[in-house]
């Protein structure tokens, strides 16, 4: 059996790569969100103008999510629905409220402007959250947050679920998007809170790109 000195140094060696790995996350997170927001700078104004001009209502909106352990979570994005989408939900099929209940997405939503679909499979409504991300209460790579209806979805595993800071983009994300099942996403997301490293994430970043640019599961 090990001795307790042998256990101890063991922990040590573990909480300290793992702070390690915390400082140079988020450094990793300043450095590209800053030169992410720096180059979006011309095309963010671009974007907002067609959005103002493809329908009424404001550019950007404001989604209420679950962030880390449990905290509320503003995330900012472009709008890409109508003004009055609540109400189109209302006018949802059964078939549409099931599969709206099913994967949290529907394949061919009413509520999506013709720019909002464009910027979706683009994935460049999540552009603002670039300022999520220098504020720190999100990363560019971690679980994508969800609302409180999703999180009930992973049950036991909840705390697990938010026990790291969420992410622009992930393991899901970058690999499968929309093309997989609500449980596989569970199962990727959960992955890689178990397994989360430097090398990990920058493979993820680079998997993420290749994905947006051939628009794999975009929707």
């Amino acid at each position: 059996m090990e001795n307790n000195t042998a256990v101890l140094e063991r922990t040590r060696k573990a909480s300290s790569t793992r702070l390690g790995y915390r400082i140079a996350k988020r450094a990793m997170d300043i450095l590209l969100a800053g030169v992410g927001t720096v180059i979006a700078a011309p095309f963010i104004l671009l974007i907002v103008l067609a959005i103002k001009l493809d329908s009424k209502g404001p550019a950007f909106y404001v989604h209420n999510r679950i962030g880390k352990n449990g905290k509320p979570l503003r995330l900012y994005k472009f709008r890409s629905m109508y003004i009055n989408a609540d109400q189109l939900f209302q006018q949802f099929t059964p078939e549409q409220k099931a599969e709206w209940q099913e994967n949290f997405k529907l394949r061919e939503d009413p509520r999506i402007t013709r720019v909002g679909s464009f910027l979706r499979r683009s994935s460049l409504d999540e552009l603002p959250q670039l300022l999520n991300i220098l504020q720190g209460n999100l990363s560019v790579v971690g679980p994508r947050p969800v609302v409180a209806e999703e999180l009930e979805k992973y049950g036991p595993n909840k705390e697990r679920f938010l026990s790291v800071t969420p992410g622009l983009t992930g393991y899901w994300q970058a690999f499968t998007r929309s093309d997989g099942t609500y449980e596989d996403r569970m199962a990727m997301e959960l992955y890689y809170v178990d397994h989360a490293n430097l090398w990990w994430d920058i493979k993820i970043i680079l998997a993420t790109v290749g994905s947006v640019l051939k628009g794999r599961g975009a929707r």
